[in-house]
């Protein structure tokens, strides 16, 4: 069997939990256990990396244990630790095993793997906040950095007449796959890229990823929107806004909504 690395992260808030959960994704940890005021995140042996780790922790103070374990199934895990999510009474996110929610527009069915977009980042509930105010209806969609599929698959419920989604990571493709198929959807064209380059245009952008992965992509991003478009963005800290709204300045995108949630934001912009 495979060895992981453990690391155990003690008395942190669930703001520090969510900032760490996405950090640590990003440097290919593959699995991570929550519980009150504690964070443990896994990452395979050979794909470790201790200085990108205390790259992410030096600012913070915040401390860590390390150990070597087997391989863990990271399925029985996460599904272990996924609750229903609720936004408001628009959306509910479940899982098979869970009793249907009553009292909301629209249900989205997912298999609780790792992927990030669950609803349960607060970047992910954003993203569906605002979705709330956009009209899908016949309209074309591009979904950059699909993760689980979640945003893809409201945007289709919402009545896209076209979503094309990508990701680069192959546990996210397969995910998103298979919830594509769990929520009856056809009209969404995934593909696997880090590009935001697709060549087309769209009615509107989601892209729900980091910092330096939008500002590398803004280019294409406005390129690939039309005029009367909108592009939602957010995998975004609090202190990121005013190098994004620059960016976006630069190709004539102005901020029109911004909302916040436990330190990370969501940000609406048009032409």
């Amino acid at each position: 069997m495979s060895e992981y690395i453990q690391i155990s992260f003690q008395q942190i808030t669930s703001v520090q939990s969510d900032v760490l959960l996405a950090q640590l994704s990003s440097i290919g940890f593959e699995g991570f256990e929550e519980e009150e005021n504690s964070l443990k995140a896994f990452i395979p042996l050979a794909a470790f990396d201790e200085a990108l780790l205390k790259e992410i922790t030096s600012g913070s103070n915040l401390s860590y244990s390390q150990s070597t374990i087997e391989e863990t199934n990271w399925n029985a895990v996460w599904e272990s630790n996924f609750d229903p999510v609720i936004v408001d009474d628009f959306v509910s996110i479940r899982a098979d095993f869970h009793e249907q929610i009553k009292g909301v527009e629209h249900e989205i069915l997912i298999t609780p793997k790792m992927s990030f977009g669950t609803g349960h980042h607060a970047t992910t509930y954003m993203m569906i906040q605002q979705m709330r105010e956009i009209d899908f209806k016949d309209k074309t969609v591009f979904d950059f950095g699909t993760g689980t599929g979640v945003l893809a698959i409201l945007a289709a419920k919402l009545g896209a007449n076209n979503v094309f989604a990508v990701d680069i990571d192959d546990w996210s493709m397969e995910n998103a796959n298979e919830n594509f198929e769990k929520n009856n959807c056809t009209k969404i064209d995934l593909q696997k890229t880090d590009d935001a380059g697709s060549g087309k245009q769209y009615d509107i952008i989601l892209a729900n990823i980091n910092k330096n992965v939008i500002l590398e992509n803004m280019s294409n991003l406005s390129e690939q929107l039309l005029f009367d478009g909108i592009l939602l963005l957010s995998g975004l800290l609090v202190e990121d806004e005013t190098d994004i709204v620059k960016a976006a300045g630069k190709f004539q995108l102005k901020l029109v909504t911004k909302t916040e949630r436990n330190n990370w934001i969501a940000l609406k912009f048009t032409y």
